[in-house]
């Protein structure tokens, strides 16, 4: 079993993530591409210690980038969307200084 910190790698905080945290009590996470629902939904609970309601994911994949002449496509990634329970307090982080 994996621990939580293996499953979230990092909350995105871009002005659309910040703007679902405020209008509909999601918090937006890119996690491992292996995680399932009820692995996120446990990993969440278990670090920010808040009751979740719902989780949704999505696959995106990697972008197209260029260095110079070679192209290449970046990695794939999974982002979940972790909607907390009525009453609960929203999670507050901070951006990278």
């Amino acid at each position: 079993m994996r621990s939580a910190y293996e499953i979230i790698r990092r909350p995105i905080i871009t002005e659309k993530g910040l703007a679902i945290k405020e209008l509909q009590r999601t918090l937006v996470f890119e996690v491992a591409p292996e995680a399932t629902k009820p692995e996120i939904k446990r990993a969440v609970e278990t670090v920010f210690n808040v009751r979740v309601d719902h989780v949704r994911t999505v696959m995106l994949p990697g972008k197209f980038r260029r260095r110079g002449q070679r192209g290449g496509y970046r990695a794939d990634w999974k982002k979940a969307y972790v909607r907390l329970k009525p009453g609960e307090k929203m999670v507050e982080y901070q951006e990278p200084a």
